[in-house]
């Protein structure tokens, strides 16, 4: 076992033949571009650590994705109120480590093993070692964020708490275009997205839906601008990344890139991006140099919609939060995240209200699943 304080360390071969490159915030490019172009370092908080098994002759057959934070920006699994816990009491909440992708709350593989070995295997190993990490830095916990579902349970065995969330997911049940999908809706329902949508043609916008290799440096540096106000405008700030982010990170993960953008009198004046694998599509980063009806209801969510449609993916995670997502068909999905916290008395506190949490989590799973637009079924 040994933690790695950057992933230069490691070659783009090495990490992608474990992780695979179908996932693509996993891919070593994604993750080594984050520290290149300086979004992620120990300056801005997230300092890495990723976790590495190798066997005896030094062949990689396991890693974790894992940092050392000096605070909870950019997770999106909240725990300031816990943060405030161990202030109160006298105690340093941070450092902390925490296993995620960064700026990115997308369920997706976390511990990845080479086929020929089981996580049965591997997780007591990789527990044991953060473990004594975390207690030779004297590190107050580990958090392991947007876990499958499968080894998020798993690790309830181990002795690790279990945290629900909610985000809002769209399902392909085989639709053929986006009015067959709109067909599910009621009535009401139906009539109200086709005048949203009405609303930004009649606007005047036109689209561009563009795949890795077509998108211009001059297009990446329009769409920066975008989400750089936009972040600016809602956050007092210009965005976790960098326009080297884009221009070089982005672009370098090819196919897996999906930008649209809008044009109003033949300008760019919006755009969305997207990540996507095999069978899923990831809706990610927004910006616009300023406010239109609707449209990023459009550009956002219908334009995914139907590029999941046109390209036969099953599922869109337009990313969390939202509860505007319900009327337009996304699904109240659960989300989980695993705790381990080193001090006893702590750890019991933190057990009692996930324990509490859950109740009210699963109350709104079912208040927003009936407010689902869709025909009622027998």
């Amino acid at each position: 076992m040994e933690f790695l304080t950057s992933l230069e360390n490691i070659s783009e071969q090495e990490w992608n033949a474990i992780t695979g490159t179908d996932y693509p915030f996993l891919r070593h490019e994604f993750l080594w571009g984050l520290e290149q172009t300086g979004c992620v370092t120990a300056e801005t908080g997230w300092q890495p650590c990723h976790a590495i098994i190798r066997e005896e002759q030094g062949r990689v057959i396991a890693l974790l994705p894992l940092y050392l934070k000096s605070h909870s920006y950019g997770e999106y699994v909240f725990d300031w109120s816990w943060a405030d816990a161990w202030q109160r009491n006298g105690l340093a909440y941070y450092p902390k480590l925490v296993s995620a992708i960064p700026f990115t709350p997308a369920t997706g593989p976390r511990l990845c093993i080479s086929h020929e070995y089981n996580s049965d295997d591997i997780w007591p190993v990789v527990l044991s070692a953060i473990k004594n990490l975390a207690k030779q830095r004297r590190l107050s916990s580990w958090h392991l964020l947007f876990p499958e579902e499968i080894e998020a349970t798993k690790l309830v065995r181990e002795g690790l708490h279990l945290r629900t969330a909610t985000q809002f997911h769209w399902y392909n049940d085989g639709f053929s275009c986006f009015d067959d999908f709109l067909s599910t809706f009621n009535s009401r329902k139906r009539k109200s997205l086709r005048r949203e949508r009405k609303s930004v043609d009649q606007q005047g916008f036109e689209f561009q839906t563009l795949a890795g290799p077509e998108i211009t440096r001059v297009q990446w540096e329009q769409f920066y601008h975008f989400y750089q106000h936009t972040y600016a405008k809602r956050s007092g700030h210009g965005g976790y990344l960098s326009k080297e982010f884009f221009t070089q990170t982005a672009a370098s993960l090819g196919e897996q890139v999906i930008l649209i953008l809008a044009h109003l009198d033949n300008e760019p004046v919006a755009g969305a991006l997207f990540f996507r694998s095999e069978d899923t599509l990831y809706g990610r980063y927004w910006g616009c140099v300023r406010e239109y009806d609707y449209l990023h209801f459009e550009a956002c969510y219908y334009r995914g919609i139907e590029y999941c449609i046109d390209h036969g993916l099953k599922k869109f995670d337009p990313g969390a939060q939202g509860e505007h997502k319900i009327q337009r068909g996304f699904r109240p999905v659960r989300t989980y995240s695993n705790h381990w916290i080193a001090d006893p008395g702590f750890s019991q506190a933190i057990a009692d209200f996930t324990v509490e949490e859950q109740a009210h989590i699963e109350e709104y799973l079912q208040q927003t699943t009936a407010q689902l637009p869709f025909k009622a079924t027998p």
